[in-house]
């Protein structure tokens, strides 16, 4: 059986004052599992130790207890920092250099050769439609476009761990929906992703299980489908009826089941509409699609674990 990429067990984080007494438990006793290929949702509102979380798995905050374990290694393993890819909620990007220069850069801090770096940049500037702007510096950039250089900056090293804190952030719809969509491409390449978003609509397309964080702890975990589903209600879809019959079916459904029944007409979400309504614009004025996902990301490969003789962070190790 394959161990967990990510796995975290009685994990605490405490921050302190200046005369080091606790101050906030950002973290308190979480235990979570995420595994190989899957779409992880964490949510949460502000406050609740989302991004925290984030920042001790990637090795950027040391806990206060438990322990944690990323691609097999602990946090501060080098090596297994290489296999992972990282969208922050702001993308800090160097405002002089261009997305084609930002990317080369990216690239060589994961030490690729020259011509895998420049192979992947191109492929990463197409996908997320930038090549048009490939130039520019991105200090010239809206918050959208800015956001898709953080995207292919995450995607440089052809991660097998992608920890995304809100993709969406800044995009448009069209955008979102591709977004999304690369998303779970990754994963069915067999990529694991960890993403978080105050849009839990975006969450819920995408995720195949979420965990939901209040104040530190873990307040509900399970498949999106078991947690949302409603046992003591059952609806059912019928089409070609006119509004006399499904009146009468309805009638007859409250006098079986002694229960009242509601009749309404499915439709769909704004979100399809908006996207049917814009492809079928696109179509007519012959405009292609974008964010294709890069052959290198999209192809699936096999990798050993990462494994070194490190121990774990100890349960008792201090802030």
């Amino acid at each position: 059986m394959n161990s967990p990429i990510i796995e975290t067990t009685g994990l605490c984080k405490v921050f302190r004052d200046f005369w080091q007494r606790p101050k906030v438990e950002a973290v308190a006793g979480l235990d979570l599992q995420v595994q190989r290929g899957e779409i992880f949702g964490l949510l949460g509102p502000n406050g609740s130790g989302k991004s925290t979380t984030i920042k001790l798995l990637l090795g950027l905050l040391h806990p206060t207890a438990g322990t944690i374990r990323v691609l097999g290694c602990p946090p501060t393993d080098v090596a297994a920092k290489a296999r992972i890819g990282y969208l922050p909620e702001v993308s800090h990007l160097h405002a002089f250099l261009t997305p084609r220069e930002t990317l080369h850069y990216y690239g060589s801090l994961f030490g690729l050769d020259a011509g895998t770096c420049r192979e992947r940049t191109e492929a990463l500037l197409d996908m997320v439609d930038l090549r048009h702007a490939a130039n520019r510096s991105v200090g010239e950039f809206s918050k959208g476009m800015a956001r898709r250089v953080g995207l292919a900056q995450a995607l440089i090293n052809n991660p097998d761990l992608l920890i995304l804190d809100e993709p969406t952030s800044g995009l448009d719809p069209v955008a979102c929906r591709e977004v999304k969509d690369l998303v779970r491409l990754l994963a069915k390449a067999g990529k694991t992703v960890l993403m978080t978003s105050h849009l839990l609509a975006d969450v819920e397309d995408v995720s195949d299980r979420v965990a939901i964080l209040h104040a530190g702890r873990l307040q509900a975990e399970g498949r999106v489908a078991d947690l949302l589903r409603r046992p003591d209600a059952v609806r059912f879809l019928v089409e070609g009826l006119d509004a006399e019959t499904a009146d009468a079916i309805r009638r007859d459904l409250e006098q079986r089941t002694h229960h009242a029944v509601v009749l309404d007409h499915p439709a769909m979400d704004l979100e399809t509409y908006f996207l049917q309504v814009v492809a079928r614009a696109a179509h007519r004025d012959h405009l292609t699609t974008h964010f294709q996902p890069a052959a290198f990301l999209a192809a699936a490969k096999e990798k050993p674990e990462v494994r070194d003789q490190k121990s774990e962070v100890s349960s008792q190790q201090a802030d």
